[in-house]
């Protein structure tokens, strides 16, 4: 069953318009999850911005942590309280001493602890806010947010949409990576991509999918183009379509052919495509339980579509699918997952084996046979786009002007 934010309808409405209409999205309850740090901060990991939300017997109190607590310098920090007006705020530059900040306090402006379940707030602060002037208020209930911000635009407006491709051997986890983005901001799980089993894989068609928001049902700024999968002797995507992709010649729905690529004359080819119909990241999808096991001609076969993704001008990383079901990782491990011993082998592996460098090799946990969506899960999917987002517009950054016709 998913966990549900104490929060009315109306106090959500009354947060994300007071923080520029971004979404909330729920990573700890502690009535659920316990009140205790230890319980808290791997939901906290590796999070840009944290909204920190206490429940007392008479009031909502909140801290709005602007910059991300893994920041060793100054922060702007917001302490709020929801009332049925609107919001009383007080907001000043704060010193972060720790990556720890936000499980314990945020200062001398705000003050949690979870084991006693109190919060102290300064008779400053209080005053400020209108709050009555007490030592340590009871506190019932501690939820925190992950600020999830839905006006990402590519750079100088010069595309739309980014369109991000999906590389990787046959069975690797593409779709499911499609799906598991789905699925996260539609707000359940779901499976629009095909998914199989069959040695040959299942994507035989080249797709481009856009994302909808489920909260309003507008387009994300991003769209994902699943491919076949790369094969062996012959089989699986050739690489005359993958730079023909590269390039924007194939359009959605192109029916690949693994012994003829598309070329010029054919029936399906676009002619003078535009940067919009050009791909500007790629993502090379590896299976974290085969990495190891790669054939030398599949090895060979990835350098080479490195080689031409490169020479293409695009940016690549891997992206390391399944870690959750690798040998003695368990779910508790997500939270750290990029510290815990066998993923850590299998990305070393993926850089001594292929060449990526360890800061462009990134782990995922995809939906598969889940039925609720889950908020570790979700943080490892979103901090993959976020990353892809930020490379995206150094790409545009950096395209010559006689490229940026759009």
């Amino acid at each position: 069953m998913a966990v549900a934010t104490r929060l009315t309808w109306m106090q959500e409405k009354k947060l994300r318009k007071s923080f520029l209409g971004k979404q909330l999205s729920l990573l700890y309850k502690a009535t659920v999850q316990n009140f205790s740090v230890h319980s808290l901060l791997p939901k906290c990991c590796d999070q840009e911005h944290i909204l920190i939300v206490v429940y007392t017997k008479d009031h909502v109190i909140g801290a709005y942590i602007h910059e991300g607590f893994q920041q060793q310098r100054e922060v702007p920090i917001t302490i709020f309280v929801l009332r049925e007006t609107g919001i009383s705020e007080f907001t000043r530059e704060l010193h972060i001493p720790s990556a720890l900040f936000p499980t314990y306090y945020c200062g001398n402006t705000f003050h949690i602890c979870l084991k006693q379940k109190t919060v102290t707030i300064p008779s400053g602060t209080t005053e400020k806010l209108g709050l009555p002037q007490c030592n340590a208020i009871s506190i019932e209930e501690c939820e925190v947010f992950r600020i999830v911000a839905r006006n990402y635009k590519p750079y100088g407006d010069l595309v739309q949409q980014i369109r991000i491709l999906l590389l990787g051997p046959t069975g690797a986890g593409k779709s499911s990576f499609v799906n598991s983005v789905k699925s996260i901001f539609q707000g359940h799980v779901t499976h629009q991509a095909l998914v199989g089993s069959k040695p040959s894989g299942i994507t035989k068609k080249y797709r481009i999918y856009s994302i909808k928001d489920g909260k309003d049902g507008n387009l994300l700024p991003l769209t994902l183009c699943d491919s076949m999968g790369l094969g062996e002797e012959g089989e699986g995507l050739c690489m005359g379509d993958i730079i023909s992709i590269l390039k924007g010649h194939v359009p959605d729905g192109y029916q690949f052919n693994s012994i003829k690529p598309i070329a010029p004359g054919h029936s399906d080819y676009i002619n003078n495509p535009s940067l919009k119909d050009r791909i500007h990241y790629v993502a090379f999808v590896l299976d974290a339980n085969s990495v190891e096991d790669l054939s030398p001609e599949m090895i060979t076969k990835i350098k080479h579509v490195q080689r031409v993704v490169i020479k293409c001008g695009v940016l690549l990383m891997a992206l390391l699918t399944n870690v959750d079901s690798l040998d003695l990782v368990t779910e508790t491990d997500l939270s750290y997952i990029y510290q815990c011993m066998p993923v850590k082998s299998k990305v070393d592996a993926v850089h001594r084996k292929l060449g990526f460098a360890l800061n462009d090799i990134l782990v995922v946990s995809n939906y598969s046979s889940e039925r609720e969506l889950d908020s570790v899960r979700d943080v490892l999917i979103l901090s993959v786009l976020r990353q892809i987002m930020w490379a995206t517009d150094d790409y545009l950054k950096d395209l010559p002007c006689d490229d940026m016709e759009i």
